[in-house]
């Protein structure tokens, strides 16, 4: 059953946001009131339509002993029995404890692994890839940092993507992505194994991690592309290195100024992300799935061209509809990868 006491102090904090609204709240509290009340609303909906759901079952078994609802009482009985369990699950995840890093815009960052220049042309298809994907769900992409190869492949991308449930949905693309395929840059017709890896970080405010100066050193050095495209004539290039951690973020877009506002959110978000990473260690240790954990040292897909075959190792999924996933179609997997997670995480709770 599901807890009747948690569902109840649920509803009284909707009732006490929603009379906090009406009353005019405090200006400076509106947006945090309005945005807790919006994620409230859809769990207090599926609470009351599942207690009205249960409220009907016993009043059409209640039928069954007046012989002129009987017949209405036997149509109604199968539905609501039907539908109550259903109701249950979907509230059950409902109220799963939420990521507080899943409203947040994320950081992408996508670099080649093992494989040479395939494994740069690959990373750039991911980027692709993955521009398609938010410009399907309405998400803005802004490239942050972006170095090619003289082919025309990725040996380094990062870039912010902002829109409703961003990180939500991409947080499980962090890892190794291998592929499997004729190389562009062979005609010998041999089927090469390579990699690139991805991060998803989520996006953090100043305010949420503080970053001592006497932590950081900041180079600037001469910006350049490849093939001379992008090639700035000053020293406009950003190179932050995190004493601490070693951790390294450059940035080399025409603008200095924008070049440390970039290397500085992704230097948030790295540490962010390792601070999570440091605690999802230690619940891993509960748990052997590494669904959402941002483990990038793990294979988690591989792309095979040409059996037209995509295979999510975390979850055994296999779609043979690789040319539409290559076009930013891959709800379908993140999908699964959602419910898998969602699943985990419920039975964890019922250990």
């Amino acid at each position: 059953m599901l807890p009747e006491e948690k569902l109840d102090q649920i509803l009284a904090r909707f009732e006490y946001l929603e009379a906090l609204l009406n009353a005019g709240a405090e200006p400076a509290k509106i947006a945090e009131i309005s945005r807790e009340y919006s994620e409230l609303k859809p769990v207090v909906t599926q609470i009351e339509a599942w207690r009205q759901a249960r409220a009907d079952l016993e009043e059409a078994e209640g039928w069954m002993t007046d012989p002129e609802m009987r017949d209405l009482a036997e149509e109604e009985l199968p539905r609501l029995k039907s539908r109550i369990p259903e109701m249950e699950q979907a509230l059950r995840v409902a109220l799963l404890p939420k990521d507080a890093a899943d409203a947040r815009p994320a950081i992408l960052e996508i670099r080649p692994g093992t494989g040479g220049e395939e494994a740069a042309l690959f990373a750039g298809n991911l980027l692709r890839m993955y521009q398609k994907y938010a410009e399907k769900h309405g998400w803005r992409f802004e490239m942050m940092e972006l170095t090619e190869t003289e082919l025309g492949g990725v040996k380094e991308a990062v870039a912010r993507i902002e829109g409703e449930g961003v990180f939500a949905r991409l947080k499980y693309e962090s890892g190794v992505h291998r592929v499997q395929r004729v190389p562009e840059t062979e005609a010998g017709g041999r089927i090469h194994t390579s990699a690139a890896t991805v991060a998803v970080l989520p996006e953090v405010e100043a305010v949420d991690i503080d970053i001592p100066a006497s932590d950081i050193r900041i180079d600037t050095m001469r910006a350049s592309g490849a093939g001379g495209q992008h090639v700035n004539t000053t020293d406009s290039a950003v190179r932050i290195t995190h004493i601490p951690t070693g951790i390294v973020v450059t940035s080399s877009e025409k603008s200095q100024h924008q070049n440390r506002a970039n290397a500085m959110a992704v230097l948030r978000a790295r540490l962010f992300e390792a601070e999570r990473d440091r605690a999802a260690s230690k619940r891993a240790e509960t748990r052997k799935s590494q669904v959402g954990s941002g483990d990038r040292s793990e294979r988690i897909r591989t792309y095979n061209f040409p059996q037209g075959r995509l295979t999510d190792h975390r979850i055994n999924l296999t779609l043979y509809s690789l040319d539409k996933v290559m076009e930013g179609e891959i709800d379908e997997v993140v999908d699964a990868l959602i419910a898998d997670d969602q699943a985990a995480k419920l039975a964890e709770m019922e250990v």
